[in-house]
């Protein structure tokens, strides 16, 4: 779940998509050893790098004077090395980096859309009870569980998530621009394992520490998460109730999500229209109309207008997008994700396409580029229709052995063509 403005993972993780440690330990049971141990934490075999010992030391004042037992810190703390890959991940955000059809077509894919309907099936009960609850449409969660997490599987927990505490502890340590986020951030997943919710060992996540089914910050996870299956506790791992829900609470709470209300619509006519917060009865009345040729079903909310591209869909976006923006501050991020709740209810793709943009491939078509790129010694990482990491390193890499330019990693109908032209 969201994590103020901080932009962990959205795309993928592997062939396999996403786009990504409970433990409680007596303060008694270690005190004994807690001098020998941190003396020994200084004397690692394992060598940190410079400066970072004496990071930690300071740390560990600031986290027991907050609270954290001194059992805890030394469970947790004692020998961490912080993961220094988390830094080339901060830099390669896809969202930066895609085109916008590109983006949505890669999340919005047959793949989640299927799969969202299977998810919607074995979880009826749940989505309903929550709807009753909060007032959020089961598609804006249904897409929230498929672009994070591929609705909870398992293996990308397994396979692509990592130690969320080393990762945290690089940025706490030496990032310096938000260094007292992270900071408090490795302070809030301490606290977690001091109430016994969860463990170091379980509580693996994306590179800044986002984990489970809809990808919780510590933050969120202790103050926004709460027990919805009545386990007696909280987590957003195994059953999906208290990571669903409590994403409902936080897009209520912390996103002012309005129970009732579409997220908006694609439109047409809205050239020359003007800007600003209108009620969809007055941009009717000014020749906006809904591209699917419906009626506004409520004509006295409001909605804003925006083109995202010059000659692409035009929407009117409701307070319930920007209730989505609160979860990822990516306008791309909202437009995939209440895209895809649409589409997993049954809506249709966008009437106007984006300028220069194709078709996303079906799920047969990525999953016969995955094949074939495997055979022609690309990895990636499987053949399951998802379009993660792996398989858009598979395709980049394809592609500058091809000349194909740009080299950008994208799995779309050139790659395609190309590789049936080598077969």
């Amino acid at each position: 779940m969201r994590r103020g403005s901080v932009r962990h993972y959205t795309g993928g993780m592997s062939g396999r998509d996403s786009e990504r440690d409970r433990f409680s330990i007596t303060r008694r049971a270690l005190l004994g050893g807690a001098a020998s141990l941190i003396a020994l934490d200084s004397r690692s075999a394992f060598a940190s790098p410079p400066g970072f010992d004496k990071w930690r030391e300071a740390f560990r004042a600031r986290a027991l004077a907050k609270g954290i037992s001194e059992g805890t810190y030394i469970r947790v703390m004692g020998r961490i090395e912080p993961d220094m890959s988390v830094f080339a991940k901060m830099r390669d955000q896809p969202e930066f980096k895609e085109q916008t059809w590109q983006y949505i077509n890669r999340r919005v894919s047959d793949w989640r859309i299927i799969n969202g309907k299977i998810a919607l099936q074995k979880n009826a009960a749940l989505f309903a009870r929550i709807e009753k609850d909060f007032g959020v449409e089961r598609g804006t969660l249904l897409a929230l569980w498929g672009v994070e997490s591929a609705y909870g599987d398992p293996l990308v927990q397994q396979n692509h998530m990592k130690p969320v505490f080393p990762a945290l502890a690089a940025l706490a340590w030496n990032e310096p621009r938000r260094r007292a986020y992270w900071d408090s951030e490795l302070i809030n997943a301490l606290r977690i394992v001091d109430k016994g919710w969860s463990t170091p060992e379980e509580m693996r996540g994306s590179w800044a520490g986002a984990m489970g089914h809809t990808q919780w910050m510590p933050e969120v996870w202790l103050n926004v998460g709460f027990d919805y299956d009545g386990d007696g506790r909280v987590s957003p791992f195994g059953s999906p109730a208290d990571a669903l829900a409590s994403t409902a609470r936080y897009l209520v709470n912390r996103g002012k999500y309005r129970a009732g209300e579409h997220w908006g619509y694609e439109v047409t006519g809205a050239s020359g229209t003007g800007k600003g917060n209108r009620t969809y009865a007055a941009w009717a009345a000014s020749g906006v109309t809904r591209a699917d040729g419906q009626r506004f079903p409520r004509s006295g909310d409001s909605a804003q207008l925006w083109t995202p591209e010059s000659g692409g869909p035009s929407f009117l976006l409701g307070p319930n997008f920007f209730a989505v923006r609160s979860y990822n501050p990516s306008m791309n991020y909202a437009l995939a994700i209440v895209h895809l709740g649409d589409r997993i209810l049954g809506g249709g793709p966008f009437r106007q396409p984006f300028p220069g943009s194709e078709r996303a491939l079906t799920l047969a078509e990525i999953q016969e580029v995955q094949t074939r790129l495997t055979q022609a010694g690309f990895d990636t990482g499987g053949t399951d229709g998802r379009v993660g990491n792996d398989t858009m390193q598979a395709v980049k890499n394809f592609q500058t052995k091809a000349g194909l330019d740009p080299a950008d990693g994208y799995a779309g109908l050139t790659v395609l063509a190309r590789l049936r032209q080598g077969s």
